[in-house]
């Protein structure tokens, strides 16, 4: 039995079997983002401002220093990893003096550039279990998308952020983003009301029971025929007439996320189907988490948190023996 504490908040739970590691690690999101280290961040992209009064926004390196400095805070005593961070739509721009120049013939320091999107972890390692041989660490972090805020305003307009705690599987670097570890709709004024966020965050969030959820995935199956009605019946969600769809589990992944499942249920060397064509949830939901992979940044924990939700009404749908529309 194996006692996880998240500062003074201590969790009871036995998820026992044998670690498996990445063989082949991958990025937490793809899409069309690109890896990046702070530094790069703080020494080579400009801070957007306000462009009523040019005051500056909440930048991205505020951003992860701030949620850096709440997790040390909180989890006193143990090892906090370095923030990974992926961005992208890049806007880019150039100095007054270059105004007149053609592009190729820009000089580096007459560029200009920051991110428009950025998402980033930080990983808790001392934190950590296992479930049907895959380990989970805890894991931080957040996105922030300027294009949600109104930069045409002044200084002290609400910024908009997104906030989760949760758990990462280190074999494939999936997400694992739950109802309580997700704050979608933050807005704020100054950092010390995103610091607070972060700590309410962190204070709301039951591990233990998100633990639990995802361990009891591994003892509920589907076969090889629901799996093939689930993506079928996934790529007709969005054309249901909206009375038809009252009443059905929330989906939000599209055609592109559907084709990734269902050749990764062949294909996938840690998650695939079993040998006469079962699959357990909680393959399926790495299947999920994977193809979530592919969204974009400002798409990418609310899709995470629809595959938690979903793959949950399925299993509480087969524990009860109850009809589940995508798979009946």
């Amino acid at each position: 039995m194996e006692t996880l504490a998240l500062n003074n908040h201590s969790t009871t739970t036995e998820l026992a079997v044998i670690e498996v590691q990445p063989t082949t690690p991958s990025p937490f999101i793809e899409a069309n983002t690109l890896s990046i280290e702070l530094h790069e961040i703080e020494n080579h992209c400009i801070v957007p401002v306000f462009s009523k009064d040019n005051e500056t926004t909440i930048s991205h390196v505020q951003f992860i220093e701030t949620m850096q400095n709440v997790a040390k805070d909180y989890f006193t005593g143990t090892s906090i990893l370095k923030p990974q961070i992926r961005v992208s739509h890049p806007c880019k721009g150039r100095v007054p003096e270059a105004r007149n120049k053609p592009a190729n013939e820009l000089q580096e320091h007459e560029r200009t550039l920051y991110y428009e999107r950025m998402a980033f972890y930080i990983e808790i390692p001392s934190i950590s279990r296992n479930i049907l041989g895959n380990k989970l660490s805890l894991v931080m972090g957040g996105v922030k998308s300027y294009n949600e805020d109104n930069l045409f305003n002044k200084k002290g307009s609400s910024e908009h952020f997104k906030l989760f705690i949760g758990f990462q599987n280190k074999v494939c670097l999936n997400l694992c983003i739950w109802t309580d570890g997700l704050k979608e709709e933050v807005k704020v004024t100054s950092l010390q009301a995103l610091a607070a966020t972060m700590h309410e965050l962190i204070s709301g969030y039951n591990a233990k029971e998100n633990l639990l959820q995802m361990a009891e995935f591994a003892n509920s199956y589907i076969t090889e025929h629901q799996f093939a009605q689930l993506i079928g019946k996934s790529k007709l969600y969005n054309y249901l007439p909206t009375s038809e769809k009252k009443g059905l589990p929330s989906f939000q992944f599209l055609d592109c996320h559907i084709n990734t499942i269902a050749s990764d249920y062949y294909a996938d060397k840690s998650f695939c189907r079993e040998a006469n064509g079962n699959i357990n949830l909680w393959n399926l939901y790495n299947l999920f988490t994977g193809a979530n992979k592919n969204s974009y940044i400002d798409k990418y924990l609310s899709r995470g948190l629809n595959a938690s939700q979903f793959v949950s009404s399925l299993n509480q749908a087969l524990k009860e023996k109850q009809n589940f529309w995508f798979i009946e």
